[in-house]
């Protein structure tokens, strides 16, 4: 409902929607989010104090552990009114570059799938980068072969949606990453129509 609209915090980067947002992407998120002891909620701002919103939850485990990640948090509507803005925000985070030998995360997650049958054989799987249609999909081709094959609707979170860019793949859509400036600590996205 409208209490997935309004505001995200992000310490380090804003992500901005490059596609709209499905509806099943908070049901996915709110599905894989641990439940928590309501004692462990973050002190409740000013600003939520004065709303109908919870204090926001801890943060959830980073995607990644180099090479930069996202991490959640959410916050549920305390009314049966509709909560003007989001139930979740994102903050980017292990922002250290990965050593060299960790190769490109998008390369990992098609090997991952080199030991499972594809139509009865075995393949090793190249990633397919740079998809304009769906670029975060994770769309692999066999080695030594045109075949090339979706082997997931999404590539994990923080996957670069390409390669010369810093915009990052969150629950299968593109974010557009940008620096902050040094003078203003977060930014707000504004809410989906």
């Amino acid at each position: 409902g409208d209490q997935n609209q309004g505001a995200v915090f992000l310490r380090e980067f804003t992500l901005i929607r490059r596609e709209s947002l499905h509806d099943d992407f908070l049901s996915d998120l709110l599905h894989n989010h641990k439940t928590e002891d309501p004692s462990s909620r973050t002190a409740r701002s000013e600003e939520d104090r004065d709303s109908l919103w919870d204090a926001w939850g801890s943060w959830s485990e980073c995607s990644r552990t180099c090479g930069g990640g996202a991490s959640y948090s959410l916050r549920r509507c305390l009314s049966s009114k509709t909560c003007e803005g989001r139930n979740i925000r994102y903050r980017t985070c292990s922002n250290v570059d990965c050593p060299p030998e960790a190769g490109d995360f998008r390369a990992q997650q098609c090997s991952a799938h080199n030991d499972v049958k594809y139509q009865g054989q075995f393949y090793e799987w190249l990633p397919v980068s740079n998809d304009p249609d769906n670029p975060c999909s994770l769309k692999c081709q066999a080695r030594g072969a045109a075949l090339v094959v979706e082997l997931a609707p999404k590539v994990l979170d923080g996957t670069r949606c390409y390669t010369e860019s810093l915009d990052m793949c969150i629950s299968g859509l593109c974010q557009v990453r940008r620096k902050a400036l040094p003078y203003k600590p977060f930014f707000l996205i504004p809410p989906l129509r």
